[in-house]
């Protein structure tokens, strides 16, 4: 059985648009064409489709989805590779959150002395409480 871009798409929760840029970056097998020029994929594309949505909701890219897919298409066992990438993507996770408790940190020091200043009677260029913080905190 064949499916059109829009019953592929539908049956996969994927937009018709994201079926065509995945077939674009070689992600999924470019289809046939029908006489009018309209896509017809086979079932074959549906895992893979499925596939594809699972590892971006992961945080894997396009790019790296392609990779993995280019392994398996050439009979070698990817999951070492995703093991890296999920990898990879922990540890970036855990710098931005490092970078965030920081920034929180920061933020809790400003507002809490927002209004020493003013009853200082410092002055300010446009505002002491921004002003007033570290650069770099």
């Amino acid at each position: 059985m064949t499916l059109t871009v829009g019953r592929i798409a539908a049956q996969t929760g994927l937009s018709p648009k994201a079926v065509r840029l995945y077939e674009a970056n070689g992600l999924i097998d470019p289809p046939e064409r029908t006489a009018a020029g309209y896509r017809t994929y086979t079932e074959d594309a549906v895992p893979v489709l499925g596939f594809i949505r699972q590892a971006q909701a992961l945080g894997l890219s396009l790019k790296e989805i392609k990779d993995i897919l280019d392994l398996q298409r050439r009979g070698e066992q990817p999951c070492g590779l995703v093991t890296s990438l999920l990898d990879q993507h922990l540890a970036d996770i855990d710098r931005r959150i490092a970078d965030l408790q920081a920034l929180r940190t920061t933020l809790r020091t400003a507002r809490a002395t927002a209004g020493q200043a003013a009853e200082r009677g410092e002055n300010a260029v446009v505002c002491q409480i921004i002003e007033g913080v570290p650069a770099g905190s």
